[in-house]
């Protein structure tokens, strides 16, 4: 079983920028297509960007750029020029390459505002 562990959310003004992290342990990193959603308020989860085990990026939404050590257990997720609309509790996942499993951290709360 996989354990996730976000961190990098907090208060932010728009037009800033902010860097999510999320340490992985309990199995083999580079087996997982890691995966950031978003989750705003009576809102609906969305996928904001994914990478592949070999660290390849293939879908990326908009301002946001996704990347991963796999030596580090860590996928990382930079998100440029804030604005209010980013705003949610960004949650990362782990979906294994092979087998039908995925797995959810706790999240981390951005919070863009003036």
């Amino acid at each position: 079983q996989v354990q996730l562990v976000e961190s990098g959310g907090g208060l932010v003004q728009p037009g800033g920028s902010l860097r999510l992290s999320c340490a992985a342990s309990g199995d083999i990193f580079s087996f997982y297509v890691m995966s950031w959603y978003r989750q705003a308020p009576g809102k609906q989860r969305e996928l904001v960007a994914t990478i592949t085990s070999a660290e390849s990026a293939n879908y990326v939404k908009g301002r946001f750029t996704i990347s991963r050590h796999n030596a580090e257990n860590t996928v990382y997720l930079q998100i440029d020029s804030l604005i209010p609309d980013d705003t949610a509790v960004y949650y990362c996942n782990a979906r294994h390459v092979y087998r039908n499993v995925n797995y959810w951290g706790q999240g981390t709360q951005v919070t863009v505002s003036s």
